[in-house]
C-alpha cells in the first residue's frame, strides 16, 4: 500500500521509456501547449455532460483538477499521472474509481499527444500503472472502457491482450452523447501469469 509518506512529494512511476508523474500547477503550460493542439483530436473521445460549454483551460482550472487529483490521491480514491517522454510532457492516464471492500476494482483512462501517438507510449504508460495498481495498491481487477470506433484507443488493448467482455449500451456521454463503450478487464491473477513478459516488453 502507498504510505502517507509517498503523498508528501509528487508520485512518479517509471516505464521503459516513459515517466507517470502526478501534475502539478507547475506543469500547465506544457500540458495546455498539448490540449490546444490536440483539441480536435481528444474532444470527440472525452465525457462530458450533453450541452455542456467546455471548460476554460486556464490555469485556474488546472490548478483546481491537480488539487482534486491530490484529494483523491490522499483517500486512496484515484490517483492521476501526467505522462512524459524524456521530461516532455505527451499525456495523461488516470487510476479512478477505486473501490474496496469486496470488489477491490479501478478503471484506467488515458490520452496522449497525437504528435506521439503510434510510438508505443501508451501501451508502456497502461502496463505502468497496472503493476502500480496490482502490486503496490493490491487491487483485484481493473478496466477500460472505449468507445467501440476509436480504433487507437482499442490497438493499446490490443497489444496487451486485455479480455474483452463485451459492449455496454449508452455507457458513458462523451463531447454531448450516450455512447456504447467495449468494455476490456484484467484480473490479479491474469496479470501474474503475464506479469514476466509485460515486465520484459514495457518496462
Amino acid at each position: 500500500m502507498v504510505g502517507i509518506s509517498h503523498l508528501e512529494v509528487p508520485l512518479k512511476l517509471h516505464g521503459r521509456r516513459v515517466e507517470l508523474r502526478t501534475l502539478t500547477v507547475a506543469d500547465y503550460e506544457a500540458w495546455h501547449e498539448v490540449r490546444v493542439r490536440c483539441r480536435d483530436w481528444l474532444v470527440p473521445w472525452e465525457p462530458r455532460t450533453y450541452g455542456e460549454v467546455l471548460p476554460e483551460e486556464d490555469r485556474a482550472s488546472f490548478a483546481y483538477r491537480c488539487q482534486a487529483r491530490e484529494r483523491e490521491r490522499q483517500l486512496g480514491t484515484g490517483y492521476g499521472f501526467g505522462i512524459f517522454l524524456f521530461g516532455t510532457f505527451v499525456g495523461e492516464i488516470s487510476l479512478s474509481s477505486i473501490q474496496r471492500g469486496p470488489f477491490q476494482s479501478a478503471m484506467i483512462g488515458y490520452w496522449i499527444d497525437k504528435q506521439v501517438a503510434g510510438r508505443g507510449l501508451m501501451p508502456e504508460a497502461v502496463v505502468t500503472v497496472m503493476s502500480f495498481a496490482f502490486e503496490e495498491l493490491g487491487l483485484h481487477r481493473l478496466e477500460i472502457a472505449i468507445v467501440p470506433r476509436n480504433r487507437a484507443s482499442r490497438r493499446v488493448m490490443e497489444k496487451l491482450g486485455l479480455r474483452e467482455e463485451g459492449i455496454a449500451l449508452r455507457y458513458l456521454e462523451i463531447d454531448g452523447r450516450w455512447e456504447d463503450h467495449v468494455r476490456y478487464a484484467i484480473t490479479v491473477e491474469e496479470w501474474v501469469e503475464r506479469r514476466e513478459d509485460y515486465r520484459a516488453k514495457w518496462l
